[in-house]
């Protein structure tokens, strides 16, 4: 695949995996194995309040194709197809759920060194049909998406953004729900391994004058472990620290208060991830 200014929903995301990836108030545990067969077993257990779920997942790699399957306590059994290179510089997506035809998708991205296209639609009568755009560079870009109803002849998501990407920092604006709001956020690492980096993202949305803002970060203590941390102007405080327990093994303890009711009870999570 080419170097060049990535898909549309990269856009934003290093800001928005910072401020919300690992945080959870559940209670989860997943088991990696490999089989001989060059097979990936994870079996995932979580608790949500009072009601418990679980499932396993298989994946298999072979040159270009990759092979998943999900099966899940209620015994829905999903499946994605991903092959790269088909034709060159794309990557074909297909997924699907045994027994529940409407809930196929097929998804196919090209990539060019100064631009990027996807296409999606889902495998039944009548489809929204979805398709993003970027163009640029590796440091600076800027595109579109969209989704186009076929059943009615209507676009019930358009959405656009640009980001400009540095080796130390990225900042990027996205202008979503059909106009009527607007995202503008900024990173800075504050370390050459990009462990440790502070964040600040603000978001208006246009039909109800709300305004919000949040700020965050991560800091590596050491090379074991890392902590962050999250807070709006609505009083939402965040928390987490994740520690490798042993190599590829990690363990995730977070938590999140409103310091604007502190009578509320906080919510706290645990995620331990074990792999050989």
């Amino acid at each position: 695949m080419s170097k060049g200014p990535g898909l549309f929903s990269d856009i934003g995301k290093k800001a928005k995996d910072l401020l919300t990836k690992d945080y959870s108030s559940d209670q989860k545990v997943s088991i990696s194995t490999y089989s001989s067969a060059g097979v990936a077993l994870t079996s995932t257990a979580v608790k949500k309040g009072v009601v418990s779920t679980g499932d396993v997942a298989a994946q298999y790699k072979h040159k270009n194709a990759v092979i998943d399957v999900k099966v899940d306590a209620e015994s829905n059994i999903s499946t994605t197809l991903t092959f790269t290179d088909i034709i060159q510089s794309t990557k074909t997506i297909a997924s699907f759920k045994l027994l529940d035809y409407n809930s196929g998708k097929l998804e196919v991205q090209y990539f060019h060194d100064h631009a990027t296209l996807t296409t999606a639609f889902g495998l039944k009568q009548s489809p929204v049909i979805d398709v993003s755009a970027n163009i640029g560079t590796p440091s600076f870009a800027i595109g579109a998406e969209a989704g186009y109803d076929t059943a009615n002849g209507s676009f019930p998501k358009y959405t656009a953004g640009i980001s400009v990407t540095r080796p130390d920092s990225c900042a990027s604006i996205i202008l979503g729900d059909k106009g009527d709001s607007i995202k503008a956020s900024y990173l800075h690492y504050l370390d050459q391994p990009k462990k440790s980096a502070a964040v600040t993202e603000i978001t208006r949305k246009f039909s109800t004058n709300e305004n919000t803002f949040t700020v965050g970060g991560s800091f590596a203590i050491d090379h074991l472990t890392q902590v962050k941390a999250r807070l709006n102007n609505h009083g939402r405080l965040g928390a987490l620290l994740q520690h490798e327990i042993v190599p590829k093994s990690v363990m995730t303890l977070s938590g999140e208060v409103d310091t604007k009711a502190l009578d509320r009870n906080p919510r706290f999570g645990l995620a331990i991830a074990l792999k050989p």
